[in-house]
Protein backbone atom coordinates (compact mmCIF):
# COMPACT_ATOMS: atom_id res chain seq x y z
CA UNK A 1 0.00 0.00 0.00
CA UNK A 2 1.28 3.72 -0.95
CA UNK A 3 1.44 5.81 1.67
CA UNK A 4 3.06 9.26 0.04
CA UNK A 5 0.43 11.75 -0.05
CA UNK A 6 0.08 14.24 -2.81
CA UNK A 7 2.29 17.75 -1.95
CA UNK A 8 0.59 20.75 -1.30
CA UNK A 9 2.95 23.28 -1.86
CA UNK A 10 5.12 23.29 -5.28
CA UNK A 11 8.81 24.99 -5.58
CA UNK A 12 9.45 27.77 -8.35
CA UNK A 13 13.67 26.38 -9.22
CA UNK A 14 14.16 29.48 -11.18
CA UNK A 15 14.21 31.37 -7.82
CA UNK A 16 16.35 29.52 -5.88
CA UNK A 17 19.48 31.18 -6.69
CA UNK A 18 18.40 35.17 -6.51
CA UNK A 19 20.04 35.99 -3.42
CA UNK A 20 22.18 38.12 -5.29
CA UNK A 21 19.17 40.69 -6.16
CA UNK A 22 18.51 41.12 -2.21
CA UNK A 23 21.08 44.42 -2.53
CA UNK A 24 18.10 45.93 -4.74
CA UNK A 25 15.72 45.98 -1.75
CA UNK A 26 17.44 49.13 -0.34
CA UNK A 27 14.57 52.00 -0.98
CA UNK A 28 16.34 54.08 -3.99
CA UNK A 29 15.75 50.66 -5.64
CA UNK A 30 12.40 51.19 -5.00
CA UNK A 31 11.57 54.26 -5.74
CA UNK A 32 13.22 53.12 -8.62
CA UNK A 33 10.77 49.97 -9.82
CA UNK A 34 7.58 52.35 -9.02
CA UNK A 35 9.25 55.10 -11.49
CA UNK A 36 9.18 52.23 -13.69
CA UNK A 37 5.94 50.54 -12.73
CA UNK A 38 4.62 54.34 -13.55
CA UNK A 39 6.06 54.62 -16.95
CA UNK A 40 4.52 50.64 -18.06
CA UNK A 41 1.07 51.97 -16.91
CA UNK A 42 1.22 55.74 -18.21
CA UNK A 43 2.48 54.00 -21.79
CA UNK A 44 -0.33 51.57 -21.41
CA UNK A 45 -3.01 54.05 -21.48
CA UNK A 46 -1.59 55.31 -24.84
CA UNK A 47 0.19 52.99 -26.96
CA UNK A 48 -3.19 50.34 -27.20
CA UNK A 49 -5.54 52.81 -28.45
CA UNK A 50 -2.19 54.55 -30.77
CA UNK A 51 -2.52 51.37 -32.32
CA UNK A 52 -6.45 51.04 -32.98
CA UNK A 53 -6.63 54.77 -34.40
CA UNK A 54 -3.45 53.89 -37.14
CA UNK A 55 -5.33 50.88 -38.32
CA UNK A 56 -8.64 52.70 -37.82
CA UNK A 57 -10.41 54.65 -40.89
CA UNK A 58 -12.80 56.65 -38.72
CA UNK A 59 -9.89 57.80 -35.94
CA UNK A 60 -12.78 58.26 -33.42
CA UNK A 61 -12.86 57.19 -29.54
CA UNK A 62 -15.86 57.59 -27.11
CA UNK A 63 -16.59 60.12 -24.89
CA UNK A 64 -15.69 57.48 -21.72
CA UNK A 65 -12.72 56.11 -22.94
CA UNK A 66 -11.43 59.42 -23.73
CA UNK A 67 -12.03 60.69 -20.14
CA UNK A 68 -9.97 57.35 -19.14
CA UNK A 69 -7.25 57.95 -20.94
CA UNK A 70 -7.28 61.50 -19.53
CA UNK A 71 -7.16 60.19 -16.59
CA UNK A 72 -4.12 57.91 -16.75
CA UNK A 73 -2.04 60.37 -18.55
CA UNK A 74 -2.36 62.76 -16.11
CA UNK A 75 -2.01 60.27 -13.43
CA UNK A 76 0.98 58.86 -14.64
CA UNK A 77 2.09 62.56 -14.54
CA UNK A 78 1.54 63.18 -11.03
CA UNK A 79 2.82 60.26 -10.17
CA UNK A 80 6.18 60.65 -12.15
CA UNK A 81 6.76 63.83 -10.59
CA UNK A 82 6.27 62.73 -7.20
CA UNK A 83 8.99 59.71 -7.67
CA UNK A 84 11.36 61.75 -8.95
CA UNK A 85 10.88 64.50 -6.55
CA UNK A 86 11.54 61.59 -3.78
CA UNK A 87 14.24 60.19 -5.79
CA UNK A 88 16.01 63.91 -5.47
CA UNK A 89 15.21 63.83 -2.00
CA UNK A 90 16.93 60.01 -1.45
CA UNK A 91 20.22 61.58 -3.23
CA UNK A 92 20.02 64.87 -1.29
CA UNK A 93 19.93 62.63 1.77
CA UNK A 94 22.55 60.05 0.19
CA UNK A 95 25.10 62.44 0.15
CA UNK A 96 24.70 65.55 2.48
CA UNK A 97 23.28 63.07 5.12
CA UNK A 98 25.12 59.91 5.00
CA UNK A 99 25.00 59.03 8.70
CA UNK A 100 21.25 59.74 8.93
CA UNK A 101 20.07 57.53 5.84
CA UNK A 102 19.05 54.59 7.42
CA UNK A 103 17.45 56.46 9.83
CA UNK A 104 15.66 59.10 7.52
CA UNK A 105 15.34 56.80 4.76
CA UNK A 106 13.77 53.55 5.70
CA UNK A 107 12.13 50.88 3.92
CA UNK A 108 8.85 51.20 5.82
CA UNK A 109 9.09 55.17 5.19
CA UNK A 110 9.54 54.36 1.60
CA UNK A 111 6.81 52.25 0.93
CA UNK A 112 4.03 54.78 3.00
CA UNK A 113 5.40 57.69 0.23
CA UNK A 114 5.11 55.98 -2.47
CA UNK A 115 1.55 54.91 -1.85
CA UNK A 116 0.78 58.56 -1.03
CA UNK A 117 2.47 59.71 -3.91
CA UNK A 118 -0.08 57.12 -5.90
CA UNK A 119 -3.18 57.64 -4.19
CA UNK A 120 -2.98 61.77 -3.90
CA UNK A 121 -2.43 61.52 -7.50
CA UNK A 122 -5.72 59.05 -8.25
CA UNK A 123 -7.46 61.43 -5.90
CA UNK A 124 -6.26 65.16 -7.77
CA UNK A 125 -7.06 63.83 -10.92
CA UNK A 126 -10.41 62.43 -9.91
CA UNK A 127 -11.23 66.13 -9.11
CA UNK A 128 -10.07 67.23 -11.73
CA UNK A 129 -11.92 65.28 -14.20
CA UNK A 130 -15.22 65.60 -11.62
CA UNK A 131 -15.38 68.87 -13.22
CA UNK A 132 -14.98 68.51 -17.27
CA UNK A 133 -16.92 65.48 -17.23
CA UNK A 134 -20.14 67.27 -16.63
CA UNK A 135 -19.37 70.04 -18.97
CA UNK A 136 -21.40 70.60 -22.15
CA UNK A 137 -19.38 69.59 -25.56
CA UNK A 138 -20.14 71.48 -28.49
CA UNK A 139 -16.88 70.02 -30.61
CA UNK A 140 -16.23 66.96 -31.63
CA UNK A 141 -12.17 67.30 -32.75
CA UNK A 142 -9.04 67.34 -30.90
CA UNK A 143 -5.97 68.30 -32.66
CA UNK A 144 -3.47 65.88 -31.26
CA UNK A 145 -3.23 61.98 -31.31
CA UNK A 146 -4.39 61.44 -27.95
CA UNK A 147 -6.79 63.02 -25.72
CA UNK A 148 -5.48 65.86 -23.54
CA UNK A 149 -7.71 67.28 -21.22
CA UNK A 150 -7.25 71.38 -21.99
CA UNK A 151 -7.68 70.65 -25.75
CA UNK A 152 -11.13 68.61 -24.43
CA UNK A 153 -11.83 71.11 -22.24
CA UNK A 154 -12.02 73.61 -25.28
CA UNK A 155 -14.58 71.48 -27.14
CA UNK A 156 -16.88 73.08 -24.00
CA UNK A 157 -19.50 75.75 -24.49
CA UNK A 158 -20.74 75.56 -20.78
CA UNK A 159 -19.88 79.33 -19.18
CA UNK A 160 -18.82 77.27 -16.05
CA UNK A 161 -15.61 75.74 -17.95
CA UNK A 162 -13.79 78.30 -16.34
CA UNK A 163 -13.23 76.20 -13.30
CA UNK A 164 -12.13 73.33 -14.62
CA UNK A 165 -9.43 75.46 -16.55
CA UNK A 166 -8.05 77.02 -13.28
CA UNK A 167 -8.38 73.70 -11.21
CA UNK A 168 -6.17 72.31 -14.65
CA UNK A 169 -3.31 75.60 -13.51
CA UNK A 170 -3.80 75.25 -9.83
CA UNK A 171 -3.56 71.53 -8.98
CA UNK A 172 -2.25 70.73 -12.41
CA UNK A 173 0.58 72.96 -12.99
CA UNK A 174 1.67 74.53 -10.05
CA UNK A 175 1.17 70.97 -7.43
CA UNK A 176 2.02 68.40 -9.98
CA UNK A 177 4.62 70.37 -11.73
CA UNK A 178 5.96 73.25 -10.24
CA UNK A 179 6.57 72.35 -6.90
CA UNK A 180 8.02 69.41 -7.30
CA UNK A 181 10.82 70.98 -10.03
CA UNK A 182 11.23 73.41 -7.14
CA UNK A 183 11.85 71.41 -4.46
CA UNK A 184 14.26 69.37 -6.76
CA UNK A 185 16.20 72.40 -7.41
CA UNK A 186 16.80 73.33 -4.58
CA UNK A 187 17.99 69.47 -3.07
CA UNK A 188 20.61 69.33 -6.36
CA UNK A 189 21.69 73.50 -4.86
CA UNK A 190 21.99 71.54 -1.63
CA UNK A 191 24.15 69.15 -3.05
CA UNK A 192 25.79 71.35 -5.54
CA UNK A 193 26.88 73.14 -1.98
CA UNK A 194 28.17 70.21 -0.68
CA UNK A 195 30.24 68.93 -3.38
CA UNK A 196 31.94 71.90 -4.20
CA UNK A 197 33.77 71.91 -0.85
CA UNK A 198 34.26 67.70 -1.17
CA UNK A 199 37.21 65.93 -2.64
CA UNK A 200 37.36 65.29 -6.43
CA UNK A 201 36.77 61.33 -5.87
CA UNK A 202 33.71 62.62 -3.67
CA UNK A 203 32.42 64.81 -6.56
CA UNK A 204 32.65 61.91 -9.00
CA UNK A 205 30.97 59.79 -7.13
CA UNK A 206 28.16 62.63 -6.61
CA UNK A 207 27.37 62.74 -10.51
CA UNK A 208 27.75 59.22 -11.17
CA UNK A 209 25.14 58.76 -8.64
CA UNK A 210 22.70 61.74 -9.57
CA UNK A 211 23.36 61.95 -13.88
CA UNK A 212 20.44 59.11 -14.43
CA UNK A 213 18.48 61.18 -12.31
CA UNK A 214 18.57 64.69 -14.02
CA UNK A 215 18.97 62.79 -17.00
CA UNK A 216 15.23 61.45 -16.62
CA UNK A 217 14.12 64.99 -14.95
CA UNK A 218 15.11 67.13 -18.01
CA UNK A 219 14.10 65.35 -20.61
CA UNK A 220 10.41 64.84 -18.97
CA UNK A 221 10.18 68.57 -18.12
CA UNK A 222 11.06 69.09 -21.39
CA UNK A 223 8.10 66.80 -22.79
CA UNK A 224 5.89 68.05 -20.57
CA UNK A 225 6.67 71.89 -21.20
CA UNK A 226 6.16 71.18 -24.88
CA UNK A 227 3.25 69.29 -24.64
CA UNK A 228 1.63 72.19 -22.20
CA UNK A 229 2.62 74.92 -24.71
CA UNK A 230 1.65 72.42 -27.93
CA UNK A 231 -1.80 72.15 -26.71
CA UNK A 232 -1.96 76.08 -26.05
CA UNK A 233 -1.01 77.59 -29.19
CA UNK A 234 -0.81 76.52 -32.89
CA UNK A 235 2.15 74.38 -33.71
CA UNK A 236 0.90 73.09 -37.31
CA UNK A 237 4.09 74.81 -38.82
CA UNK A 238 6.21 71.59 -37.19
CA UNK A 239 3.20 68.93 -37.59
CA UNK A 240 5.59 65.72 -37.89
CA UNK A 241 7.63 66.57 -35.09
CA UNK A 242 5.05 67.79 -33.02
CA UNK A 243 3.45 64.57 -33.03
CA UNK A 244 6.79 63.23 -32.14
CA UNK A 245 7.42 65.07 -29.39
CA UNK A 246 4.04 64.88 -27.82
CA UNK A 247 4.21 61.45 -27.22
CA UNK A 248 7.93 61.82 -25.97
CA UNK A 249 6.51 61.64 -22.26
CA UNK A 250 4.29 58.68 -22.63
CA UNK A 251 6.67 56.34 -24.76
CA UNK A 252 10.03 57.57 -25.41
CA UNK A 253 10.53 58.04 -21.67
CA UNK A 254 9.58 54.63 -20.33
CA UNK A 255 11.79 53.36 -23.16
CA UNK A 256 14.77 55.73 -21.90
CA UNK A 257 15.15 55.70 -18.18
CA UNK A 258 15.77 51.67 -17.50
CA UNK A 259 18.58 51.72 -20.22
CA UNK A 260 19.86 55.04 -18.99
CA UNK A 261 19.22 53.43 -15.01
CA UNK A 262 20.61 50.13 -16.18
CA UNK A 263 23.80 51.18 -18.00
CA UNK A 264 24.75 53.60 -15.34
CA UNK A 265 23.71 52.33 -11.72
CA UNK A 266 26.45 49.39 -11.38
CA UNK A 267 24.73 47.32 -8.83
CA UNK A 268 21.48 47.05 -11.08
CA UNK A 269 24.03 46.11 -13.85
CA UNK A 270 25.63 43.49 -12.10
CA UNK A 271 22.26 42.35 -10.89
CA UNK A 272 21.00 41.76 -13.96
CA UNK A 273 23.64 40.63 -15.20
CA UNK A 274 24.24 37.55 -12.50
CA UNK A 275 20.26 36.72 -13.18
CA UNK A 276 20.91 36.38 -16.89
CA UNK A 277 24.23 34.48 -15.99
CA UNK A 278 22.12 31.89 -13.70
CA UNK A 279 18.58 31.55 -15.31
CA UNK A 280 20.71 30.62 -18.95
CA UNK A 281 22.37 27.94 -17.05
CA UNK A 282 19.82 26.53 -15.58
CA UNK A 283 17.56 26.30 -18.96
CA UNK A 284 21.07 24.86 -20.13
CA UNK A 285 20.69 21.96 -17.75
CA UNK A 286 17.22 21.95 -17.88
CA UNK A 287 17.62 20.76 -21.77
CA UNK A 288 20.12 18.66 -21.15
CA UNK A 289 18.47 16.57 -18.82
CA UNK A 290 15.65 16.56 -20.86
CA UNK A 291 17.33 15.85 -24.00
Amino acid sequence: MDNSTDPEALVFAMYADTGHLKSLKQPMYLFLCNLFVNEIYGSTSLLPCLMSQILSDTHEISVFFCFAQIFNIHTYVAVEYGTLTILAYDRYVCICKPLHYNTLISRGKAQVVVLVIWVASFLEVGVLLSFSVRLRRCGTLINSVYCAHHLVVELSCSPDRTVSLVHDLVFGLVFSVAAPVTYIAYSYARILSVCLKASAETRVKAFDTCAPHLVSLISFVFACFYSLIAQRFNMSLVPYLGVVLSMYAIVIQPLQNPLIYGLKMSKVRRACKNLWTIKTSHLYVSGVVFL
